[in-house]
């Protein structure tokens, strides 16, 4: 193996993680937009760039791995299926919890509102983050996969 390859190898473990600091970033920002209020018109359509922006990137991350690196991984690994399927579990209750947010934003709902559905995406976020880290990161080390990281892994 090339040393080019090498660094190809390890880049998908690092990539994930800079991904996931992306869109805990991404929250971060759209929990800001949510605080200062969106009682003016300038507040609000800043809250819904950033609801938008941050449910188009956290759902593109998870098609995209659902599409490119969890097939992948399952190919090289298939002693890994149950943990796959649980994360993509994990996407589809995700995805759920991003379309109230959606819904919530185009309605103009309250601040109180908006924080409790960001609440309940951080939570199960930071715990799916958490655990699709400690499970793949070792065999996205090794994972022999040349795909385009933007559609693996989402946008961000």
């Amino acid at each position: 193996m090339t040393e080019r390859e090498t660094t190809r190898l390890i880049a998908w473990s690092t990539e994930l993680r800079r991904v996931h600091a992306r869109l805990r970033d991404a929250l971060e920002l759209t929990r800001e937009a949510v605080s200062a209020g969106h009682s003016t018109e300038h507040a609000a359509r800043d809250l819904l760039v950033y609801c938008h922006g941050f449910c188009a990137a956290l759902d593109g991350h998870h098609q995209g791995e659902d599409r490119v690196l969890f097939p992948a991984i399952e190919q090289a690994h298939p002693h890994l299926t149950d943990v796959l399927r649980s994360l993509a579990r994990d996407h589809s209750m995700i995805r759920h919890l991003v379309l109230g947010l959606r819904a919530a934003v185009e309605r103009a709902a309250s601040t109180a509102e908006l924080e409790r559905h960001l609440d309940g995406i951080a939570a199960i976020m930071e715990s799916h983050f958490r655990y699709e880290e400690k499970a793949l990161l070792e065999v996205l080390a090794s994972l022999e996969l040349t795909a385009d990281p933007a559609a693996t892994l989402g946008p961000l």
